[in-house]
């Protein structure tokens, strides 16, 4: 098996949203060139996914870490475009509790109509797991100003464990969830020295990778003042801290997780390990 991981988008935070300085259309997840999974199709998701040849159409899983705009904006359209239009019943739609039902906070994010098409709907909660297809998910704990946000970790059959952790700030125990990942995707938004309370900056980062030793990691969702640091510094820096291979997502870039780890941005290929 191989696991593809394009990144449609690779900003994150309301400033980047509104002036598009990184998309925010979130990650594609292709298993065998067959299982289609969007996690968190933010704002652009769809046209952004259309624009890389990854037809929303092909769409198996959509899954939503939280009820925060830059994570859910295009969540609709991509349900819409999963089943056919609204004419079939097919798909996996999984969210966090905010997503689908609502909390004190924020919520719900997707209509019942929406929440009525897909083959199966998940709710997402810390430590539960299920399968998708030959997959097997995860859902890992995030501590965010959205209470019921969640990661994932995605297990596959024979090229180990891809781990995802939404946005989130660091806490003790986070790095567990991840032990052992062979792809770490973590959201840091802030660059090292600029912490924002329930986000992930630059030194959260350093610290989860050093916790849940991954083979490799990738970091994405960046904010402005991480576009304004340089991600492409940040992760030299995260390396240099943790001495694992660490590189920063770009928009229209992809990760392929097999035998080895390689990265792909337009017309190179990198080996990560």
């Amino acid at each position: 098996m191989t696991l593809k991981i394009f990144f449609i988008g690779t900003g994150g935070g309301r400033f980047v949203t509104l002036t598009q300085r990184r998309r925010t259309g979130g990650i594609r997840m292709v298993a065998d060139d067959d299982l289609h999974m969007h996690l968190d199709p933010g704002p652009g998701a769809f046209i952004y996914s259309v624009w890389s040849k990854l037809s929303p159409r092909n769409l198996g899983a959509i899954m939503i870490s939280h009820c925060h705009l830059d994570h859910y904006a295009d969540a609709e359209v991509m349900i819409e475009a999963m089943t056919r239009g609204m004419t079939k019943k097919r798909g996996v739609l999984i969210g966090s509790r905010s997503v689908l039902y609502g909390n004190e906070i924020c919520g719900p994010a997707i209509s019942r109509y929406h929440q009525s098409m897909p083959k199966a709907v998940v709710i997402s909660i810390p430590d539960k797991r299920f399968p998708i297809g030959d997959l097997e998910v995860s859902i890992t704990k995030a501590e965010h100003a959205d209470p019921d946000s969640v990661g994932f970790l995605i297990e596959t059959p024979d090229v180990g464990s891809v781990g995802y952790t939404s946005d989130t700030t660091y806490f003790e125990g986070i790095g567990e969830y991840y032990h052992g990942a062979r792809l770490l995707i973590l959201c840091t938004l802030r660059p090292h020295g600029a912490p924002w309370k329930g986000h992930m900056s630059t030194d959260d980062a350093i610290k989860i990778i050093q916790e849940s030793k991954p083979d490799a990691a990738v970091i994405t969702h960046f904010g402005m003042k991480m576009i304004m640091a340089d991600p492409e510094l940040e992760a030299d820096l995260i390396q240099k801290k943790t001495r694992v291979p660490t590189i920063d997502a770009k928009d229209g870039a992809w990760v392929e997780v097999g035998e080895s780890i390689e990265f792909c941005y337009k017309k190179t290929r990198t080996t990560i390990v």
